[in-house]
């Protein structure tokens, strides 16, 4: 069995204390990949240098949404140079975030398309950070028939989730699904498997029972676990499902 997180900030510094043991856990954990979103160029190169010294740790290249403001053209470039220069599995985390101020709606949007046309120029998937706007990343998803991706860490409704899943995306689950009053545990058994992956966005959102604390990459096994509990089937067979869609959609194989 193995398993892959999806989506880990494993180079910023809360991991930097115990960053090789924390990596050591995950892989006794089965974790035989993680996959690190970008944020912005103040973390770019600790990232790469983090790939570079862990093999097994998988680099995207794009700007975060609450990384966008006034000069979010400047770092769309260094992005752009990123993209010349080497092979990135992804390109994200972008997309549109409403919870923590909307100043730059207009222009987080722009930098959404703008990295959409990206991910199409080089042939990568993008991934999707949705947080309250999940509706606004669909419909500008919707624009781009031929985009493949993800929504990662998916804790929307039913119906924005079918309208993900028609769109031929995955949804990144994590820590959310063990949260007892979120309700995504309902909305993943009436969606299935077909279009989950695992992730844990660590150092945030740890899942029960360390709600509240650093996340790390080793605790996907407990989103594993949860998903095992909810379709009344083995965490082997969910780490199959599962890794088999991390495979697919980041070409991993």
């Amino acid at each position: 069995m193995y398993l892959i997180d999806t989506h880990a900030h494993i180079y910023l510094p809360e991991f930097e204390a115990d960053r090789e043991e924390m990596i050591g856990e995950a892989r006794n954990a089965g974790i035989n990949k993680i996959i690190m979103p970008a944020i912005d160029s103040e973390t770019h190169k600790k990232m790469l240098q983090t790939e570079t010294e862990y093999p097994d740790c998988l680099s995207m290249m794009g700007l975060h949404p609450c990384s966008v403001k006034e000069a979010y053209d400047k770092e769309l470039e260094i992005v752009r140079s990123y993209l010349k220069q080497r092979k990135f599995i992804a390109i994200g985390e972008t997309g549109i975030d409403l919870y923590w101020d909307k100043t730059f709606i207009e222009k987080q949007t722009k930098a959404f398309h703008l990295q959409i046309e990206l991910a199409m120029e080089y042939h990568l998937p993008i991934v999707i950070h949705s947080r309250n706007a999940v509706d606004e990343c669909i419909e500008v998803v919707k624009q781009y028939p031929d985009l493949q991706g993800v929504f990662h860490c998916f804790s929307g409704s039913y119906e924005q989730a079918m309208k993900i899943i028609q769109m031929n995306f995955m949804m990144g689950i994590g820590g959310v699904i063990t949260f007892k009053n979120a309700g995504l545990d309902k909305v993943i058994q009436r969606t299935g498997l077909k279009n989950v992956i695992l992730e844990t966005d660590a150092p945030y959102l740890a899942p029960v029972p360390y709600r509240g604390k650093r996340n790390e990459p080793s605790y996907v096994k407990l989103v594993a676990e949860k998903l095992s509990m909810l379709f009344n089937i083995s965490v082997e067979e969910i780490a199959e499902i599962t890794t088999a869609n991390a495979n697919k959609i980041f070409r991993l194989d």
